[in-house]
């Protein structure tokens, strides 16, 4: 068996038969580079799609691809409309969507004369051919016959036959030597001609801005503060999203700008009258403010849309660029030390409109509610109008600040005669009596002969929503706080709110946050001056100012909280107000703690005699109180106290001119001759007030400074 083995391989230097090593298996291929490769490619590729320079690239040649076409466009648009009637039919329809019928008729009108003198052209022009044909032959044969004369005229002058015909050869020199020209231009011309047309249409597109705004560079693109003009109007007013609105625009021929009224310069901004096409309501277009802000570049609190008298119609008021940011300069209390009030026919000089107008208010027989969110301003606009009033020497103030922190610390030592200042329920108790006081004092007013005249009285209540929120309870257990019908504040409120105003005894309010339950809904409505600063939501802004100023554009929901303090939006007949408007918006002067002080010692100035926490009487009139009520009972047995008020002022105006109820009750309580009720009425018993005077130590006069 082994013979037969046949070697497959001899070592030379062994000379032994061995077996080849088997050949190595091949190499298994190399798949992850070219997937490397192909992830580097794609991330370069990636990288140079979204790099600035692409975008760059990208939007230079979108927007001059965009100027020609646009330029197309727009060319092709005009050829047209100056070669047909389309532009009429456009006015026309324009002219329908805005519902003026009458201006359609005219553009009707226009539209018949136009076809009837295209039409005479055209016929003329037929007519025409045969007349032209006559009138070249005519014209050649002249020509032919003049080169032909000249031609003699000089063979006769140079005495050379060959003259005849040198100026006819001249004429057919010139047409060679012309021919020759024009086909040396001619093929530069059909080069260069089309790149000329793509320049000049170009130029349209460019100059009517006709690429897509993201196509613009970024310093193109940021249009912020842009000067308003009509087509930036039209165009927000386009694209607010209202379908009806867009559709009229862009059937109008003038492309809605029939829309606009002028564009008046007003204040700090401009101002322009909308008239809305049939079919868009003005609600709408309110609804939308923050958009049309946007599309006006401009942020929403620089935007204001109101209702003018016209019908269908809104008007813009438009701020410059952060105008609005910018202060309004002090206010004429602070700047003028010569200045003085007249309650009845005088206006407080408040602030500035937004058409940065002076806006003054008049307080004559107006009660006023003034509300917002904490730290807003409204205690500064409220103590600025009492600051004005306090210059007329002839208003009273009576002021409980539930706040207490000292705002109306000027008022003291001349100013008030009652100044309650703290939030706790002692001092809402103390702010009660004093607004029941108010109401004695206009049941004594009221019940005085008819002519008689009254100095104003005002009753101030700073932080009223801690009043209706107050939980104490009387003796009786009547609330202090609420809105029952056994509320005592509440109830005092709403007596001088019902009748105080006929007999100038006013009562003003400043509260914040307003709801149903800390501003009752009958209050709030007695109010003939309604301010607003600065809500939280529309709901709020319909309780401080109303349902029909809301409606009408009113909204201080839209002030920025913190940005827009002393910014107001009243509601008043007191204040002018534009025609067809319900409200107005006012940037009020702050007039600080220091200026505030020194217009209050102004005031109290032009005062003599006056002492807070107690009536107006000289020093020096001595009197006894319960002797002179002794004296004006008489010999009755029994008298009302109304009668007996009656008849104490008329003893002594100066004492007790200005006595209610409260201080008669007040000097005989504890005495056992306090009034009581006699037939439903309140009376005084002569016995009792003279067994009182009889019995009491001899002590002398007393004042009667409480």
């Amino acid at each position: 068996m082994t013979d037969n083995v046949v070697p497959l391989f001899k070592d030379p230097q062994t000379s032994t038969d061995t077996i080849p090593a088997p050949d190595p298996a091949p190499a298994a291929p190399d798949t992850a580079r070219p997937i490397g490769v192909w992830r580097q490619r794609r991330r370069g590729l990636r990288m140079a799609v979204t790099s600035e320079r692409s975008r760059t690239a990208v939007r230079l040649v979108a927007r001059h691809g965009m100027y020609v076409i646009g330029g197309t466009r727009i060319t092709a648009k005009r050829t047209w409309d100056g070669r047909t009637a389309s532009r009429y039919e456009r006015m026309i329809r324009a002219a329908e969507a805005g519902g003026n019928l009458e201006e359609a008729k005219e553009w009707e009108d226009r539209l018949q004369r136009f076809r009837t003198g295209r039409h005479h052209r055209r016929m003329d022009l037929l007519r025409s051919a045969p007349d032209l044909a006559k009138s070249a032959l005519y014209g050649t044969g002249l020509t032919v016959g003049g080169l032909l004369l000249l031609g003699i005229v000089l063979a006769i002058a140079n005495k050379d036959i060959t003259w005849v015909i040198g100026p006819i050869g001249a004429v057919i020199e010139a047409i060679r030597w012309a021919v020759m020209v024009a086909t040396v231009v001619w093929g530069p011309a059909l080069t260069v001609g089309p790149w000329l047309a793509l320049l000049a249409l170009w130029g349209v597109g460019r100059r009517q801005q006709t690429a897509p705004q993201w196509t613009l560079p970024a310093q193109q693109r940021d249009d912020t503060g842009a000067p308003i003009t009509p087509s930036i109007v039209v165009t927000a007013l386009r694209d607010l999203g209202i379908a009806t609105l867009r559709k009229a625009i862009n059937e109008m021929g003038d492309a809605g700008a029939a829309m606009l009224g002028p564009i008046r310069i007003a204040g700090c901004g401009v101002e322009v009258d909308v008239t809305l096409p049939s079919g868009v309501s003005t609600e709408e277009v309110q609804g939308r403010r923050r958009k049309l802000a946007e599309n006006l570049a401009r942020h929403e609190h620089e935007v204001f849309i109101t209702l003018p008298a016209a019908a269908r119609t809104v008007r813009l008021w438009i701020a410059d660029s952060g105008a609005l940011d910018e202060p309004i300069g002090p206010s004429p209390l602070v700047t003028d030390e010569t200045a003085t009030a007249n309650y009845k026919t005088g206006k407080a000089p408040w602030g500035q409109d937004l058409r940065g107008d002076a806006a003054a208010l008049s307080l004559y027989q107006r009660h006023v509610l003034a509300t917002g969110l904490s730290n807003q301003g409204k205690t500064a606009a409220l103590r600025a109008l009492a600051l004005w009033a306090a210059l007329d020497k002839t208003v009273e103030f009576r002021i409980a600040d539930l706040k207490g922190v000292g705002d109306w610390d000027m008022f003291d030592g001349g100013l008030a005669t009652t100044l309650i200042q703290g939030p706790t329920d002692e001092h809402v108790i103390k702010a009660t009596e004093m607004v029941e006081g108010l109401v004695a004092e206009m049941e004594r007013r009221i019940q005085s002969p008819p002519g008689t005249t009254f100095t104003p009285l005002i009753g101030i209540v700073d932080e009223a929503q801690v009043a209706f929120m107050c939980p104490a309870i009387d003796k009786e257990k009547r609330p202090y706080g609420g809105s029952k019908a056994t509320s005592r504040y509440f109830m005092a409120v709403r007596k001088i709110h019902n009748q105080g105003r006929a007999v100038d005894v006013l009562l003003w309010e400043g509260t914040q946050d307003p709801t149903d339950q800390n501003l009752p809904k009958l209050v709030r409505e007695g109010a003939h001056t309604r301010i607003s600063l600065v809500l939280g939501t529309e709901s709020q802004a319909r309780m401080a100012l109303g349902d029909k100023a809301v409606d009408g554009g009113a909204a201080p929901h839209l002030l920025r909280q913190d940005l827009d303090k002393g910014t107001v939006v009243v509601a008043s007949g007191g204040i002018t107000i534009p025609a067809g408007q319900t409200s107005i918006t006012v940037r009020t002067h702050y007039i600080d703690d220091d200026q505030a002080a020194e217009v209050a010692e102004r005031a109290k100035a032009l005062r003599n005699g006056v002492v807070t926490n107690a009536r107006t009487i000289e020093p020096e009139d001595e009197h006894d109180p319960l002797a002179d009520i002794l004296t004006v009972l008489g010999t009755e047995s029994r008298v009302l106290t109304q009668e007996v008020l009656k008849r104490l002022a008329a003893l002594n105006d100066k004492a007790y001119g200005r006595w209610s109820f409260i201080d008669l009750k007040r000097v005989l309580d504890g005495t056992g001759a306090e009034p009581y009720k006699s037939d439903g009425r309140m009376t005084l018993a002569r016995e009792r007030v003279a067994r009182v005077v009889a019995n009491r130590p001899d002590e002398g006069s007393t004042s009667a400074a409480e």
